[in-house]
């Protein structure tokens, strides 16, 4: 486990994907309960150690995740991402590349459960949510493209349903419309950088995920020799 930043109120760690942030039906070991032990053992803490889930990333998806130490940061942070407080960018490896150089996205997005899956659709629709993101090309091969995505509502799985609405499947993520998965079950997706007012210090947090600048460096370029 990679820890980025950590104080008395919160921890920022590095998530690896394939991981799973909180406990679900497969019964795997969450990243929560890795950290947990992880403070446990590195500030020798006595007994039960309070960790509280602020957001999540999907499965297959790396970077970064805030977890609360205390309850007052745990409110203060829910608060937070629910105004929109919080800022998210995210890189990602688009199979096409999108007809604008930039653009602000808006689709209305429907989960069904029962497959684990999102729906997007450029109308209203009863049950939709109305989602919203920013985006960048970065950089372009022949066939594979880096995009920074600034996520402005977190919707469940909105970055992989939108781009992929728009014709830019993210690569490995077979759910929504690429062709072939990356070798480690992956998608090329990361929480790349988060930035957002300490709930508790007041001070400015402002960080980026040590990640794969050179894996998807050297995945572009072969992008571009194929």
């Amino acid at each position: 486990m990679e820890v980025i930043y950590e104080d008395n109120h919160i921890i920022i760690v590095n998530k690896a994907p394939g991981e799973i942030v909180q406990g679900d039906k497969t019964g795997d070991k969450p990243l929560l309960d890795t950290v947990k032990e992880w403070i446990k053992e590195t500030h020798a803490k006595p007994g039960n150690v309070f960790l509280g889930v602020v957001h999540r990333l999907d499965r297959p998806v790396g970077g970064l995740v805030v977890f609360a130490k205390t309850s007052k940061a745990l409110s203060r942070l829910n608060e937070m991402f629910r105004k929109g407080e919080v800022h998210k960018t995210y890189w990602a490896l688009t199979r096409n590349r999108p007809a604008k150089d930039n653009d602000l996205l808006t689709h209305y997005i429907t989960t069904v459960e029962k497959n684990n899956k999102s729906y997007a659709s450029l109308t209203p629709k009863s049950g939709a949510k109305e989602s919203k993101l920013r985006y960048r090309v970065l950089a372009e091969g022949q066939s594979l493209n880096l995009i920074e995505v600034e996520l402005l509502t977190g919707r469940k799985h909105q970055i992989r349903v939108q781009m992929s609405s728009i014709g830019c499947p993210i690569k490995g993520d077979l759910k929504y419309g690429d062709k072939r998965s990356n070798p480690d079950g992956s998608i090329s997706l990361i929480a790349r950088r988060i930035r957002f007012v300490h709930p508790v210090s007041g001070k400015e947090i402002d960080l980026t995920a040590p990640v794969p600048d050179e894996r998807v460096g050297h995945e572009l370029e072969a992008a571009a020799a194929n």
